[in-house]
């Protein structure tokens, strides 16, 4: 299981192609009680760990293994959603831009 520290820098590794986001998006992790805040309303999107009841236009929750798989490509957004491996609170068009970004390289 990855640790917060791992993920803020794979989520900030991708942060070239989250330019264009638009949007705050909070990632609550089930599996440790974290949540982490995307903030693409910026320039440079910028990501770090955050209250859990912190603003954010789509909430996204998962456990921190399904997060990490979902930013390194191995695992479908879409998938993960059917399946209930992620929940959705909010905008899913939000969800799905972040979906779409994450897949460019």
């Amino acid at each position: 299981m990855p640790d917060t520290d791992e993920l803020l820098a794979q989520m900030r590794a991708r942060g070239p192609n989250l330019r264009s986001l638009g949007y705050r998006i909070r990632f609550d992790l089930t599996d440790t009680d974290t949540s982490l805040l995307l903030d693409g309303t910026g320039g440079e999107p910028n990501v770090e760990e955050s209250p859990a009841d912190a603003p954010a236009d789509t909430v996204l929750a998962l456990s921190s293994a399904d997060l990490a798989r979902l930013i390194a490509g191995k695992l479908s957004p879409m998938l993960a959603f059917a399946t209930g491996k992620l929940k959705v609170e909010g905008s899913k068009g939000v969800a799905m831009k972040l979906a779409s970004l994450l897949d460019e390289d």
